[in-house]
């Protein structure tokens, strides 16, 4: 898979969990059925957010983005459907082009800890899947011991 597909599948997908808030948000304010379709929206959404967010320092760092345009791609999470429009963005302007870096070249910024980071997760994805996924369970569980902010209404 290509950082370009990667990209655009985690893009498709925040941009869906939108519509699955917005849609939870519409069923607890306007039709008032209750909060349910929020929690379980709005938590799916929080999920692939922080996929998202992980997802555009990734490929920024491969794809040697500049800062800017990480904090850009970043902020497009927070807008309904945005993440769309910067991925044709990107796509477009060549910014999502080529392959993955698992190897170092002679550029300056190869030997960095983020570079070097980033090859070590490229060439071994099983295990920082795993170390990723057991690290999620933890915090999602803690988050459901320490409940909603504010406490339950």
């Amino acid at each position: 898979m290509t950082p370009q597909i990667f990209f655009r599948t985690v893009a498709i997908a925040e941009a869906i969990t939108w519509t699955l808030l917005l849609t939870g948000m519409f069923l607890k304010y306007i039709a008032e059925v209750g909060d349910w379709g929020v929690a379980i929206g709005g938590g799916i959404h929080g999920f692939v957010f922080l996929v998202y967010a992980v997802s555009v320092v990734f490929v920024g760092v491969n794809q040697r983005w500049k800062i800017g345009t990480i904090i850009v791609g970043l902020f497009s999470a927070v807008i309904p459907y945005a993440t769309i429009p910067f991925d044709i963005w990107a796509d477009r302007t060549g910014r999502l082009a080529g392959g993955w870096r698992r190897e170092a070249t002679d550029h300056p910024r190869d030997g960095s800890f983020v570079n070097v980071t980033l090859r070590f997760v490229l060439r071994h994805p099983v295990i920082v899947g795993a170390i990723v996924a057991v690290g999620v369970v933890v915090v999602f569980s803690a988050l459901l011991v320490i409940g909603p902010p504010g406490g339950k209404a």
